[in-house]
Order: structure tokens, then C-alpha cells, then sequence
């Protein structure tokens, strides 16, 4: 089996950033422990042999604009050639387009290979992967799905996938989809195998030094990877996929906060240090969703000898305690080696945290500027992330975002990320703003990111929001961090 990462398109001027997910090393661990041959190719940065700087430094105009990132059409039909079965994974829309592509690519070169798809966007919009030629999709947590598929291709030719909880298949007229169910879901994430992060392109990776979040000298080898210590969320925000990732849904209970044991993330990182990552990147939704077992985990990595930056955000609720900075939680995130943290302060606005926030975080009890002199005396680089632009926000309700980030900066953050409302298909938002008219079925997913305006009939027009969003990170971040982040932009360009 192949599991093929795309090609990358970016906006121009935009810096490409490999995917590099963990979605493929957690289906090439089982897929390995299963006994089956397995390759991992990311086609954004090929393997040896391919020209990595020329790629990044010459990427290819695209019909639409973009610029593509990557091998050509042909070094992924030479890769594919090998292979039996050929897995495409579709977390994020911006990227359709590209996973489309290879799908159709490898189905007109070799009809007889099997295509398997998966994640949220692929199970948010299987009209469209069925369309270009995949052979089924995994509605769910995929690592006993593609076990399961793979079984059922090894007994036949024309293996019969009906059976497979979990897994939606083509039908004559209509999709069939067999939903996952709860006992599907992996409750005790020790039992799933360990990730196979060997089989990513990790020196392509470090030579680039694109990882998805965090600020770095540009031009530096980074040695990083990504890790998950806990799946699921105890929130369920509008605007998240886990919000529907429910009991009932299509991939069945996976939004419910799980975690790992203490010995299987020292486990992990052991792993990953003996592959020379010298820096770890938790992705975690809810890292201290359980604030007991997140400050026993912190104390006990401790020495690990890995630098270890947050990429998902920690929800501020768990870094107070009374409403006041948690200096016992501040003290093991410095302690066990967080460097960098991701803040997201989401909105200046009561009812908007409360509408499509969970309600969680009470930003008029919380003692947000003590809370930011104290993370910096701890050392840490703090970045707030701020959105705006749902369907019935008011303009009012953004100046107030806005003054928010400005009182911040000015206590000592580091900087301010300002994000348009995304309806990302899976979301709640998504199917309320299909539902008030301000999104059609029928989108361009090329335009489905945090810097376009995505909804119409907003009560702050798309282009007034385009214009707020371009100048609140102009005027309220410093001049400090402009030129470094263009510097760095520079570099990578």
C-alpha cells in the first residue's frame, strides 16, 4: 500500500508548508504491524533522487492561480506503479483540489489499483471523491478500517468492502455509507501501534524547515515532528469538525476526549529522539483536557531532551485557576520544555464565545493580562489567535476582537494571528451557513482558508472583513515581528 501525501498549491506570496500530517504514520504503524508492505510519499517534498531546493524555489503556476509545490504528474504515477493500493487522505479543504487531482491521475493510468480516502473533508463531501475515481472512504479513525480493507483485498480481486463499519462505498444512484459505531472507536489509545515516523521524509523535512506554526530562524535546520498525547476535545466549537463527531455521526463517537498513558507518550518521544527529532510539536486539541493528568504527563518529561513547542493552541480556561494565571501548570509546561504556545483568545465578545465557542472561556472574570506578564516571565513565546466574520457578528463585536489583541500586545504578547470565520465542511458552522444561505454546497474549496471571507450576506461584508483582517495584523503586531516574519518569508520564497 501507498499512502501518497499531494502535491502542495499556495496563493502566491503565501510560504508552502509541507502537510506532513500524522495521519499517515498512524495508518503506515498499523498497516506495518498487519504485515503489509506500506510506503509513505509526500509528493510536496519527493524522496531522494528528487530536486528539493528546485522544487520549493520554482513551483509551478497552476490554472487557477496557485502555485503547485512538488513532483510532477509523472514521478507520482512512476511511485504509484508499485503499489496495490493507494490511500489519499483529505483533512484539509484547501488541499481538495490537488487530492482530487492525484486521484484522477492514478485512475486513468491504472484502473485496476485500489483508491481509499479518509478524513473529515473527504467525509464531508463524498459526491466529489467518488467522482474522481476513489473506491471507498473511511468515514472514521482509520487505523483498523484500512486493516480491515486490506484484508478484504488480499481474500478477492473484487473485494467486497459492504461488511466494514466505518466505510462509505459507491452505489448505483447513491453512497453507501456504513457508519463507524461506538465500539469502533479506539477508548484506549496504548493499544494503537506505534506511529511509523521512519517512513516519513523526515530530512526533507528539517532541510525545508516549514513546520505548520511556531516562529524559527529562517534558513536553520529544524529537526521536528508532530505527536498527539490525547485525541478528541471536551469542547465542541461551531466552527471544529469534532463538534459533529458525535454519538449518531457518520465516524461515530470520535470527538470524545481520549488519552494516552504517561508511559506510551515517554514512549513515543523515546521513539522519535532515537530518529534524531530534537524538536516536538504537540497537536493535541485539548491538551490539558484533563488538567490532573496534563500537569503528571508535564512533570514526568522532564528531561526528555526535546524542545517541545504547542501547535493546536491551549484553551486559556486550562492555564487559570480561579479565573487567576495557574502557576502550577505554567511552572511543568516551562519545566517540561514548551518553548512556544499557541493562545486562542477567539473573540472580545461574551455572547459569539458563547454562541460558537463552547462558552469557554468567561473573558470578563479572566485575569488575561496577569496571565501573559506571568507566561512571559516563564520564558515563553506567546502568539494569541483571534477570529472574525460570523454570519451575525456586528461590526462592533470585531472592534472590540480587536482592542482586545491591541491590550495584549501591549502586555507582552508576542503576537496577534487574526483569522476569518472558515465554514469548514464537517462543521456546524457549515451546515448553519448552508442553511442561512451565506455558503453553497457547491464551493471552491481553493478559497476555503482563514484569510478569505468565505460567507456572503454577513452582517460585516467579505470585503470590509478582508480589508479588517489585513490591517489588524499590519497595525497591532510590532514592527519586531513584521520584519521577522517577512524575513522569514523572504527566505522561504
Amino acid at each position: 500500500m501507498l499512502l501518497l501525501y499531494p502535491p502542495a498549491q499556495t496563493a502566491p506570496g503565501a510560504v508552502c508548508k509541507p502537510n506532513g500530517s500524522l495521519a499517515y504514520p498512524n495508518l503506515a504503524g498499523a498497516l506495518r504491524e498487519h504485515g503489509v508492505d506500506v510506503r509513505i510519499f509526500d509528493a510536496c517534498v519527493g524522496s531522494d533522487g528528487d530536486p528539493l531546493e528546485e522544487m520549493f524555489a520554482k513551483p509551478v503556476p497552476l490554472p487557477s492561480g496557485f502555485l503547485r509545490t512538488g513532483v510532477s504528474d509523472e514521478r507520482i504515477l512512476e511511485v504509484a506503479a508499485d503499489y496495490d493500493i493507494v490511500g489519499i487522505t483529505s483533512i484539509f479543504t484547501d488541499q481538495e483540489t490537488m487530492v482530487l487531482h492525484c486521484a484522477r491521475l492514478i485512475r486513468a493510468a491504472y484502473p485496476e489499483k485500489l483508491l481509499i480516502t479518509g478524513g473529515v473533508n473527504a467525509r464531508s463531501r463524498m459526491p466529489r471523491f467518488f467522482a474522481a475515481g476513489f473506491d471507498a472512504i473511511a468515514l472514521s479513525e482509520g487505523e483498523q478500517a484500512i486493516v480491515e480493507i486490506v484484508d478484504a483485498a488480499r481474500r478477492s480481486p473484487n473485494p467486497d468492502f459492504s461488511g466494514i463499519h466505518g466505510v462509505a462505498l459507491p452505489g448505483e444512484g447513491r453512497i453507501l455509507a456504513n457508519p463507524a459505531r461506538a465500539q469502533d472507536v479506539v477508548w484506549d489509545l496504548d493499544k494503537l501501534p506505534m506511529p511509523a515516523w521512519d517512513l516519513m521524509p523526515n530530512a526533507r523535512y528539517w532541510k525545508i524547515a516549514r513546520p505548520h506554526s511556531g516562529m524559527f530562524e529562517p534558513g536553520v535546520e529544524l529537526r521536528y515532528a508532530q505527536m498527539m498525547t490525547s485525541l478528541g476535545c471536551p469542547f465542541h466549537c461551531a466552527y471544529c469538525h469534532i463538534a459533529g463527531e458525535q454519538e449518531g455521526s457518520l465516524s461515530g463517537p470520535i470527538g470524545k476526549f481520549r488519552v494516552k498513558s504517561d508511559d506510551r507518550v515517554l514512549a513515543e518521544i523515546d521513539t522519535l529522539k532515537g530518529l534524531g527529532v530534537t524538536d516536538v510539536f504537540i497537536e493535541d486539541d485539548s491538551l490539558l483536557g484533563d488538567k490532573r493528568r496534563g500537569l503528571r504527563l508535564l512533570r514526568k518529561i522532564q528531561g526528555a531532551g526535546v524542545t517541545i513547542c504547542d501547535l493546536n493552541g491551549i484553551n486559556i480556561i486550562h492555564l487559570l485557576k480561579k479565573w487567576k494565571p495557574d502557576h502550577e501548570v505554567l511552572e511543568a509546561l516551562a519545566n517540561a520544555g514548551f518553548t512556544q504556545i499557541n493562545m486562542p483568545f477567539e473573540t472580545g465578545n461574551l455572547r459569539i464565545m458563547r454562541k460558537y465557542a463552547s462558552n469557554k472561556l468567561n473573558i470578563e472574570m479572566a485575569d488575561i493580562k496577569g496571565l501573559i506578564i506571568a507566561m512571559k516571565e516563564y520564558g515563553f513565546k506567546i502568539y494569541g489567535n483571534y477570529m472574525m466574520g460570523y454570519p451575525d457578528e456586528t461590526l462592533e463585536e470585531i472592534e472590540r476582537t480587536l482592542d482586545l489583541a491591541r491590550e495584549h500586545v501591549s502586555y507582552g504578547l508576542d503576537a496577534a494571528n487574526f483569522f476569518l470565520v472558515v465554514p469548514l465542511p464537517g462543521s456546524p458552522l457549515f451546515d448553519q451557513a448552508v442553511a442561512g444561505g451565506h455558503i453553497s454546497e457547491d464551493f471552491d474549496p481553493d478559497t476555503m482558508n482563514i484569510y478569505n471571507a468565505n460567507m456572503s450576506g454577513t452582517l460585516v461584508p467579505p470585503d470590509v472583513l478582508e480589508e479588517m483582517r489585513s490591517r489588524a495584523w499590519s497595525e497591532i503586531n510590532s514592527s519586531t515581528w513584521k520584519n521577522a516574519k517577512k524575513k522569514w518569508a523572504a527566505v522561504a520564497s
